[in-house]
């Protein structure tokens, strides 16, 4: 039998507020723990939620980038469960009545075809604390400085059908995010995380099949690697006879493996009822144009625009405006160094992109900064230095030895471009090379490059390639 897969994404975007949902202590990452978690945070008797305005701003701008409907009254609900992590025993959220109701985004897919995922809604609510199970012999250690912290819940429809869909979705969504300036997309400290809802069915059926929900995937490989195992567990499961049960499960990527942790709530059991202590929130016309006043180009039209103002292929475009700041660097090296567009961006892509990654590096913490690499396309426009030579000085420059400049004076790195000494080099290899010219010249051309390679050793990689090649044509043509 043939299956067909399909997957819905629950992302939750911490907001990038100072302040959290419904109190005054600091979101700020890795501060000792329960340091930032005030008597709101920590559910005391008497205290009062107040809602953080910077947070329902954010929430519209994301509405409004994902051409969704923003509800002019919404309404916070409490969720009742118990966790350790949870002191209230609630958590305030949105339920029926959510800030950003239905939206899209189209999501590029590996085979260029470009596909429409549909968001069903996205909604404010406050995160968790954190259970700490690393430290503790025999017990669990809680961290209550991330409970308030405020979230975005972003949940799609179930238009996914691979989990290499699913991250493509994943990879849409955490880009827009930090274009928006909303969240700054940290998986590694959690401020970025996804639960995938999978289920399989055979293929032309219209019902959905029973679902399972991965609980708090925190990286884009793990999601495709959870995804697929899933998806491998539960068609194993059905054809040998069993049934899939509708769970919470975890994946452990140790393992590579997803096991059971609960079975999955339905919303009567968190009995979902109105919070008596927050109002209704109501979104005035005045506090949409404001955020549509505060929107900044986002992915896709920056991705036409640099198709069409500098002539990039879509792969370029695309790989610069995967990050809002790779986007900033490229345009900022080609307004300082005025080369063509083209040059820089195979810089920033390649070996720039390369660097970073190795290091596990964003491009906003870059030693190498974008006068420096601006300077190091200059000096190869201006045939100072050759793009081999060129890779040598990036190099340097990545290990902060220096500008571009003293670099090329320190390692004597400045390009060849007198033609009386190209000459005197091209003489000497052809009278070493009598045989190699004689084949050369009875038709085996292939060996030009024999030659150029010859002459480029000999000179420490320092000839001008173009003059080089040129000049070496006329040579052996006598």
């Amino acid at each position: 039998m043939e299956w067909e897969t399909v997957i819905g994404l629950e992302i939750h975007a911490q907001l990038l507020t100072n302040s959290k949902i419904f109190s005054g202590a600091s979101t700020a990452f890795g501060a000792e723990p329960n340091t930032q978690a005030c008597a709101i945070d920590l559910g005391f008797p008497g205290v009062l939620p107040v809602l953080n305005e910077t947070a329902v701003s954010m929430a519209i701008k994301f509405g409004l980038s994902v051409d969704a409907e923003i509800s002019k009254k919404s309404v916070f609900a409490r969720k009742n469960y118990f966790y350790p992590d949870l002191p209230k025993g609630y958590q305030i959220s949105q339920f029926e009545l959510p800030i950003v109701g239905k939206g899209h985004i189209n999501v590029e897919l590996e085979n260029g075809e470009t596909k429409r995922i549909n968001i069903t809604r996205a909604h404010l609510e406050e995160d968790a604390g954190k259970s700490l199970h690393e430290d503790f012999a025999g017990c669990t250690g809680v961290d209550l400085n991330r409970a308030g912290t405020p979230l975005l819940e972003i949940v799609s429809e179930p238009d996914m059908r691979s989990a290499k869909e699913a991250v493509a979705y994943l990879k849409a969504i955490h880009s827009l995010v930090r274009y928006l300036e909303i969240c700054d997309g940290n998986m590694q400290e959690g401020s970025f995380r996804c639960d995938a809802n999978v289920s399989v069915r055979p293929k032309g059926q219209e019902k959905l099949g029973t679902r399972a929900e991965l609980k708090n995937i925190n990286s884009f490989r793990y999601v495709e690697r959870a995804i697929n195992f899933e998806v491998e567990r539960q068609i194993a499961l059905i054809e040998n006879g069993g049934t899939i049960a509708q769970e919470t499960r975890l994946y452990d990527p140790a393992k590579h493996e997803t096991r059971s942790m609960r079975s999955k709530e339905e919303a009567n059991d968190y009995r979902y009822f109105p919070d008596p202590d927050l109002l209704p929130l109501v979104i005035t016309e005045d506090m949409i144009e404001r955020a549509k006043n505060d929107m900044p180009e986002l992915p896709q039209q920056k991705r036409d625009r640099f198709m069409e103002q500098y002539s990039l292929s879509i792969y370029d475009a695309d790989v610069l405006v995967s990050s809002r700041h790779m986007a900033i660097y490229f345009e900022t090296v080609v307004s300082q160094s005025g080369a063509q567009a083209k040059l820089v961006a195979n810089w920033v892509t390649g070996d720039l992109l390369a660097a970073l990654n190795k290091e596990n590096i964003d491009i906003s913490d870059s030693p190498v900064s974008t006068l420096h690499l601006a300077k190091l396309i200059e000096r190869i426009s201006d045939n100072t230095i050759s793009g081999k030579l060129a890779k040598t000085i990036f190099e340097a420059l990545w290990n902060q030895e220096g500008d571009v400049d003293h670099i090329i004076d320190k390692k004597g790195l400045k390009q060849v471009t007198d033609l009386g000494a190209i000459e005197i080099l091209i003489d000497t290899i052809l009278a070493d090379n009598p045989e190699h010219v004689a084949q050369y010249r009875s038709g085996k051309e292939k060996l030009f490059g024999f030659f150029v390679g010859l002459a480029m050793k000999s000179s420490g990689g320092k000839m001008n390639p173009q003059q080089l090649n040129e000049l070496l044509k006329k040579k052996l043509a006598i």
